[in-house]
């Protein structure tokens, strides 16, 4: 997002309809939206863009609840006991505002907590608009509206359901929004490239951008929003004991040594089996579908629960999906010193079926570890790029053939004639044999371990596919 882009938040009372007009001004079905109140807790942040007006931010908040004083009240079952940690959020974004549009759901009419809200408006000042929403036609408008202008906001009629009059409420705020500094210059950012691992000759690999999204994901309570909290230095997401308090995926981005990087928090993953509530279902979804969007997903386990069974799920599905990832054992600090030596064992020890995966112990509430995740994470994405050419492939195969020849399998030895490299991202070898079945599982994964090996892929997940061919003939 661009530092120098004017922010508009969407305020109000819970199931009003902001999450649904967030997601059609920016576009994309972020934001989880259901009839029921109080989904939405942490706030989430998009960009409006238009091709010939003013592109602008936009931020999602929880529903607020206030009394006649402006003190928190309690609200609907979906978001009781978070209400003060929503209206933190609220008064951050408030904080950091150009516009502000007040959502009202015109099919209820004007209730006490629009009323309170719009009084608690009035003193922050900043340009306030009232978006009265759920008014499906023009026809109804003067109807619905009459009551809201009592309010003393300018004010426009909308669905966000139903795309009506949704152009005009852009213009409209677009209009609000202050005058562009044209003088204003966005910073340069350094030139030079990271180098996160070694090239050797023959060997490219992929230079880290200066835009990361690393997705951090996990089994309920495991600490992901600690833990972006942790990296943010601030208390972005709402954090609580309760399992399931994230349900959105949010993106939060900082910046570091000239580069971006978005975390994306997501929902706790529960097995499909013990989902029995929608809203959960479509969080899971969610957070399944942002590790297909990230360069590298950090998922998380927390060190007192062990590696649950879930986890191990997790980790099979990130594994056959080559997703590039490493595992953040959090709450490290919860574990006495003499044990944590035998706890990381324990860990590498039964995931020997991704031996490549790194495991880092970590802290989010001390600190402990979180220097070495993203340079981690960065040498990850750097290796997934890898592309080596063809020469160099085929001395590495002699050269591992040579020190460790595959085994007979039915009286016969197979035979390779030669490797090369199909993809990158992740980085895909196709070996040609006479015949790849009588290649045993056991010479396959010595054969992956060997290319890791010179070709200094250490962490990156890789592709290795054997092919029958019988077009090359034996030399005499």
């Amino acid at each position: 997002m661009m530092p120098m882009m004017p922010k508009v938040v969407l305020l109000g009372r819970p199931n009003v309809g902001k999450s649904t007009l967030f997601n059609r001004l920016i576009r994309s079905n972020r934001a989880i939206t259901h009839d029921r109140p109080g989904v939405t807790r942490d706030r989430m942040e998009g960009v409006v863009r238009s091709r010939f007006g003013r592109d602008f931010a936009l931020v999602d908040t929880g529903g607020i609840t206030l009394d006649s004083h402006h003190a928190v009240a309690e609200g609907p079952a979906g978001i009781r006991g978070f209400e003060a940690e929503i209206l933190r959020q609220a008064e951050i974004a408030l904080k950091e505002a150009d516009v502000v549009c007040m959502v009202a759901d015109g099919r209820d009419g004007l209730m006490p907590f629009d009323e309170h809200l719009a009084s608690y408006l009035r003193r922050c000042g900043r340009p306030v608009l009232l978006v009265v929403n759920k008014v499906d036609g023009a026809e109804r408008e003067d109807v619905m509206l009459a009551e809201f202008h009592g309010l003393g906001f300018p004010l426009i009629a909308c669905s966000a359901e139903h795309g009506h009059n949704l152009r005009a409420l852009e213009e409209e705020i677009r209009d609000m929004l202050p005058e562009a500094d044209d003088a204003a210059e966005e910073e340069e950012r350094p030139a030079e490239e990271l180098e996160a691992a070694q090239d050797a000759p023959g060997v490219r690999r992929r230079r880290v951008t200066d835009h990361m999204r690393l997705c951090l994901l996990g089994c309920p309570n495991a600490g992901k929003s600690s833990m972006t909290n942790a990296f943010l230095g601030e208390e972005r997401m709402i954090v609580s004991d309760q399992a399931g308090t994230t349900r959105d995926s949010v993106d939060v981005s900082m910046q570091r040594g000239g580069r971006t990087y978005t975390f994306v928090d997501t929902a706790g993953v529960r097995r499909r089996s013990r989902i029995t509530d929608t809203v959960e279902r479509f969080s899971v979804n969610s957070s399944l579908k942002s590790t297909t969007k990230a360069d590298v997903t950090l998922l998380l386990i927390d060190a007192v629960e062990g590696l649950t069974a879930q986890d191990k799920r997790l980790i099979e599905l990130l594994d056959e999906r080559k997703t590039p990832f490493l595992i953040v054992v959090n709450k490290i600090d919860l574990i006495p010193l003499k044990a944590r030596t035998a706890l990381m064992r324990d860990f590498k020890e039964t995931l020997g079926f991704c031996s490549h995966v790194p495991v880092v112990p970590a802290s989010a509430r001390t600190g402990e570890g979180l220097d070495r995740l993203i340079p981690l994470a960065e040498r990850i994405y750097a290796e997934c790029g890898t592309r080596v050419s063809t020469g160099l492939l085929n001395r590495a195969m002699e050269e591992t053939l040579a020190r460790h020849q595959a085994p007979v399998v039915r009286r016969v030895r197979p035979k390779f004639f030669y490797l090369t490299q199909a993809e990158s991202e992740p980085p895909t070898f196709v070996c040609f044999v006479n015949d790849a079945g009588r290649v045993a599982e056991s010479y396959v994964r010595y054969l992956e371990k060997s290319l890791r090996r010179i070709f200094g892929i250490r962490y990156a997940p890789m592709r290795l596919h054997l092919r029958s061919s019988h077009e090359k003939k034996e030399r005499k």
